[in-house]
């Protein structure tokens, strides 16, 4: 069994398994509890009540966050035309078609996140393979697929979180850094909450958020008392 170093345990000594926190407590004492000397990152995780197995329970989306994710974000956009003055002037960091492709089959992949216009994306296909595994892979669910690019960039650089639930029902997505404070995340995480509820497909049937935690990269997880979250939705 993996032991935790020192910091960990000293982190969580008084956190017991049972423990639950309103969303407001989890996200301060997650703040609270990093110990790390680099600017660690704020997580969720959901467990949903959905079936990913079943194409209509998938659940996957994207949101643009108030207070943005505290990191550089490397974009590229896949266009033709005059949609690639439009990618340049809202800031993208690598614009182009065919020569982006031909880089990619290369071994290029310095960037952090895709955007392409629907007439390119047979193109975007033949990399598919070496995209898709690193979710990098442009997708209209998300909103990276799309005519409007500077609206599209704009909001990867300001702060656009991408969500997808995996093969077990489970959600995870970062909402900032610790360095933001819990004001400011709370603020993110409530957007973020809002688009996953949002998304909640037709054909689940039962209760959709199951549990909830939070944590910063090294530290330990909150649990989230489920009835709180109504409350802080609304608050």
């Amino acid at each position: 069994m993996p032991k935790h170093g020192k910091n960990f345990r000293n982190a969580s000594k008084d956190l017991k398994p049972l423990d639950r926190f309103s969303v407001e407590d989890a996200v301060a004492k997650t703040v609270a509890a990093s110990f790390a000397k680099f600017d660690e990152t704020v997580d969720v995780a959901m467990r949903l009540g959905v079936d990913p197995k079943y194409s209509d329970q998938m659940v996957r989306g994207a949101v643009p966050l108030p207070n943005g994710l505290g990191k550089t974000v490397r974009v590229a956009v896949f266009c033709k035309g005059e949609k690639q003055a439009e990618a340049r002037e809202a800031g993208a960091d690598f614009v182009g078609a065919e020569d982006l492709i031909d880089k990619i089959k290369e071994g290029w992949l310095d960037f952090d996140a895709a955007i392409a216009t629907p007439d390119v994306m047979a193109l975007v296909g033949r990399v598919g393979r070496v995209l898709g595994p690193r979710g990098l892979m442009p997708n209209a669910k998300t909103g990276s697929v799309t005519m409007d690019v500077a609206k599209a960039v704009k909001e990867l650089k300001a702060g656009r979180v991408e969500f997808k639930v995996d093969k077990a029902g489970v959600l995870h997505a970062p909402f900032g850094k610790v360095s933001f404070g819990a004001e400011k995340l709370c603020g993110n995480l409530k957007a973020l909450v809002e688009a996953v509820i949002r998304q909640k497909p037709a054909a689940a049937k039962g209760n959709y958020l199951l549990s909830m935690a939070v944590s910063s990269t090294m530290g330990p997880g909150y649990k989230i008392d489920l009835t709180q979250v109504k409350k802080f939705l609304e608050g």
